[in-house]
């Protein structure tokens, strides 16, 4: 029998060609599409194939643009995080996998144009899957051709192009830097929003550092229907934490004296576990890192909003962070770009300001310990946290005249005690105590109950209000179950107190000056102006509020000046005058017949 050969079978062109033509489009998320196309030419901090792990926190950001659920996507950023880098990958993702109409929206047409030039272009040309697209010479400047779509960019500058146009894909970059809105057309950002109305797919992305409270972003991201934070573990305790400004910890002054060399040995301290973090830690920490909702009204969100600061960025170091912020610490101009630029927060304009040089103006020539000779009172306030206790002792003399004498921390109640009953010598051979020492109870309240029934004698529970005539007033505590049950409890108007310590504050020592012992700590200085009154919007009126100068900033010990401030009000500091009866006497406190503390508040106060 005849055996036959079977030639191979070669497939025509013209099928070949065809089957390519039918091939279902790939789809990728833009992350994915970004490990497998894109290609970072030179200029970028990493030239090359992109890599997701060098920055892993874009990859959610990134993949929202994926998710069909998703319509708007607010990135509130810092600098140095790669934040156009992430507007770029969902642009090209777009242009290669689901083309539409498509505008980027920048502060000016200048910048747009330059945009098109250092990273669109150069993108585009080093991506062969968007080169293969590109009609280059039916593009203009401010109108990039594909295959099967236009990409369309101009500035904020120009209504008439926001306004001229029907598009599906919208990113708006640099949104905080956008003109405002004249008094014949909408605002900048509203205008390129109509223009994808007719898009029921429609995605808009929206990227910025903040400014102002008022500013585009950040109303964005407080009207998103959910809010997100990346959280990543710490190391040494695998707890999962939101890297905050203020852990990070440089050495005092006094011990290192050239800012340079503080902020080499800046540290993360993890306020989980109190363990030091170094830069070496945080690229395994980020990949590891997770996005968590800290706020969200919605179950199936529409819109979603991203934060992060710079210290999330792997392109700056711990010791960047905190050299950068000494250097703008006492600039109000410099401490406004610190804030927005390396913070992600938005500035305020400040109706009363403090800085920590100020405080250090304040020292005196008297030690630590020490009462001046002009004493009169002696109180104390202690600020109550979650695992230890913030402490000040002041003197107050004639005309509110006052005198830091000691500060400090421990980590239990008990610790407090002998430091509040130490004795004083005066310099005429008199002996003194503290009078009265205020301790913060709106934080571990049974625990102070019970501390303030054992030690009545010294020590009163105070919690903080802001809505009083007076700055301070008495309850009573009607706590189930507590052994100080009707006893006394001080209502404090922190920002009344707030406001004359930052008077006093500015007067020169002498009489009538809010002074500290010779040798105080920038600690203490940086915590007790780590607040300063804005004029903001509340209920469709301004007011004036303290507010930390930055979200993570401490203010313990300004809240220990709170309470000693108080507590000499209780005390009847303001009739100290001249006299020849030398050291007055405590004014008694008599209890209040009101209404029960619990009661009281829960009706008429909102909580500092």
């Amino acid at each position: 029998m005849k055996e036959y050969k079977q030639e191979p079978y070669t497939v025509p062109l013209w099928i070949y060609k065809a089957i390519q033509v039918l091939r279902p489009v790939e789809r990728l998320t833009v992350s994915e599409w970004a490990a497998k196309y894109r290609i970072l030419p030179d200029g970028n901090a990493i030239p090359g194939p992109w890599n997701n792990s060098v920055t892993p926190y874009l990859v959610d950001i990134m993949d929202a643009f994926s998710d069909d659920m998703i319509e708007e996507i607010i990135f509130v950023k810092p600098t140095q995080v790669g934040g156009t880098s992430c507007m770029e990958n969902m642009l090209g993702s777009l242009i290669a996998q689901d083309p539409a109409p498509t505008m980027a929206v920048y502060p000016s047409d200048d910048l747009a144009e330059r945009t098109t030039e250092s990273k669109l272009e150069p993108m585009v040309r080093s991506c062969k899957v968007l080169a293969d697209k590109y009609r280059k010479s039916d593009s203009k400047k401010l109108a990039l051709k594909f295959t099967d779509m236009t990409v369309y960019l101009t500035g904020a500058n120009s209504p008439a192009d926001l306004a001229s146009t029907n598009i599906r894909y919208l990113f708006l970059d640099e949104v905080d830097k956008f003109p405002g809105a004249s008094k014949k057309e909408a605002d900048p950002v509203s205008l390129a929003r109509e223009r994808t109305k007719t898009f029921f797919n429609r995605k808009i992305f929206m990227a910025s550092t903040p400014t102002l409270k008022t500013g585009h972003i950040w109303k964005a991201k407080e009207a998103a229907d959910v809010e997100k934070h990346y959280f990543v573990p710490c190391p040494h305790c695998g707890k999962f934490i939101e890297l905050k400004f203020g852990c990070l910890k440089w050495p005092n002054k006094d011990d290192v004296p050239e800012n340079t060399d503080r902020a080499e040995r800046t540290v993360y301290v993890c306020q989980e576990c109190g363990s030091i973090i170094t830069d070496h830690d945080k690229g395994k920490m980020l990949r590891a890192g997770r996005w968590q909702a800290v706020r969200q009204k919605s179950s199936t969100p529409r819109s979603v909003a991203f934060w992060l600061n710079t210290l999330y960025s792997p392109f700056t170091r711990f010791s960047d962070i905190s050299r950068e912020f000494m250097r703008s610490k006492d600039d109000p101009d410099l401490l406004h770009n610190f804030t927005n630029s390396w913070l992600a927060e938005p500035w305020e304009e400040l109706t009363i300001k403090t800085n920590s040089s100020m405080v250090m103006d304040r020292q005196t020539d008297i030690p630590e310990w020490t009462l001046p000779p002009w004493t009169k009172l002696i109180t104390g306030g202690i600020d109550v946290q979650k695992d230890c206790l913030y402490w000040v002792i002041r003197a107050w003399g004639d005309y509110m005249t006052s005198q830091l004498v000691a500060r400090g921390k421990v980590q239990t109640m008990e610790e407090v005690e002998p430091i509040m009953n130490r004795e004083f010598t005066l310099p005429d051979g008199d002996t003194a105590m503290v009078n009265l020492t205020l301790m913060d109870s709106g934080d571990r309240t049974d625990e102070v109950y019970e501390f303030y029934y054992h030690n009545s004698d010294w020590m009163l529970p105070c919690k903080g209000t802001t809505t009083m005539t007076s700055h301070y007033r008495l309850s009573i505590i009607n706590k189930a179950g507590s052994k100080a049950t009707g006893m006394t409890l001080v209502l404090v108007d922190g920002g009344k107190y707030k406001d004359l310590i930052a008077a006093r504050m500015r007067k020169s020592n002498g009489q009538g000056s809010w002074m500290v012992f010779d040798g105080i700590d920038d600690e203490y200085a940086e915590q007790v102006t780590a607040e300063h009154k804005l004029t903001v919007r509340s209920n469709g009126r301004d007011v004036e509020r303290w507010v930390k100068k930055t979200t993570h900033a401490d203010n313990h010990y300004l809240d220990c000046e709170v309470y000693a401030a108080a507590a000499a009000d209780v005390m009847g500091v303001r009739s100290l005058y001249p006299d020849e009866s030398g050291t007055a006497q405590p004014k008694q406190i008599t209890p209040p017949s009101t209404s029960s503390e619990e009661n009281w508040i829960s009706e008429n106060e909102e909580w500092i």
